[in-house]
């Protein structure tokens, strides 16, 4: 997996590209917890849930049905978020389709059950770029470490960044 941090890159580089008229602030913020909101599977390891588990690290809370149903829960609370429910429903949707696509861009764990409940295998896409996050805080400050944050910057931060100046600059040449 990135590290938590980086699966909210997407989210920031759209919010940036497309602006505040377009992305309302709270479903901005939103968006940011649900692409991060697949990784907290991993506190079921504090109650023995094993990673392999279907509620395990990158079981059900990083299938496309998991999306999907942020996605809805994300509709019906579009009138606290201050949006159209399919607004809302589709931003909370890509943003943890967005965690699903990284994960599966990462050198190491078993794989993502995107599929699941229709395939319970895990998969990774066939290029596979993004050095696997540690689970240890700690293990940031090693080589290993290092390796992990300069990976996410050159696969995931960089090409994030570049694409939202480019929509960027497209949508005010539109205007």
């Amino acid at each position: 997996m990135p590290t938590i941090i980086t699966h909210a890159a997407p989210v920031l580089a759209s919010g940036i590209a497309v602006g505040r008229r377009r992305l309302p602030m709270r479903l901005f913020w939103l968006a940011v917890v649900c692409s991060m909101l697949p990784d907290f599977d991993v506190a079921g390891f504090l109650v023995g849930v094993r990673y392999a588990d279907l509620l395990g690290h990158r079981g059900f809370s990083h299938s496309l049905l998991f999306a999907a149903l942020c996605g809805g829960a994300a509709a019906l609370a579009a009138p606290l978020l201050r949006c159209r429910r399919r607004l809302a429903a589709v931003v909370a949707f890509l943003a943890v389709a967005s965690h699903i696509f990284l994960d599966a861009l990462t050198s190491g764990g078993l794989g993502v059950a995107a599929f699941w409940p229709f395939d319970e295998g895990r998969f990774f896409l066939p290029w596979r770029p993004i050095r696997v996050s540690p689970f240890n805080p700690r293990a940031f400050a090693s080589a290993r470490g290092i390796a992990v944050i300069l990976s996410e910057l050159r696969w995931v931060w960089l090409p994030c960044f570049i694409a939202a100046g480019g929509v960027r600059l497209w949508l005010e040449k539109k205007k």
